[in-house]
């Protein structure tokens, strides 16, 4: 596996927006960038997989849940720059829609919490931009 941090190029991934009734599931990632914050469930993409088989094996992985993969929602460039301005971080992330095969979730070594949240519960939430800016997309959360 390429190196995340001060890679040679851009490193691509995927992540699964997961809605079920009025919740959405979040994790709490281990791992920089973003170590901390909550976020969508996701990670990079294997080399010969697909985007939608890499968010059913990334969201199994990290929050034991089967999904299917519904639709693009959008991509991000996640660059991350170091004190002295170089790249530390540098991912490109298509992220998609994706529906539950069951609800009971549970944590992983990359996502230490896993939690569904209510739209009223996220406001003071500490997450990911990405995930805000997808939350937002899709009228989950508001300003």
């Amino acid at each position: 596996m390429p190196k995340r941090e001060y890679p040679k190029h851009p490193m691509v991934g995927v992540g699964g927006l997961i809605k079920q009734n009025d919740s959405v599931l979040l994790v709490k990632r281990e791992n920089e960038p973003g170590r901390g914050k909550w976020s969508i469930p996701g990670g990079l993409i294997n080399l010969g997989e697909t985007m939608k088989n890499a968010v059913k094996r990334e969201v199994e992985e990290e929050v034991g849940l089967r999904v299917d993969v519904v639709e693009v929602l959008d991509a991000f460039d996640v660059i991350i720059y170091d004190d002295k301005s170089r790249v530390r971080f540098h991912y490109v992330i298509v992220s998609f829609m994706a529906k539950p095969l069951g609800r009971e979730v549970r944590g992983s070594k990359e996502a230490s919490q896993v939690r569904w949240f209510k739209a009223k519960e996220l406001k003071n939430l500490d997450m990911t931009s990405t995930t805000k800016s997808l939350l937002k997309k899709v009228n989950f959360l508001t300003d």
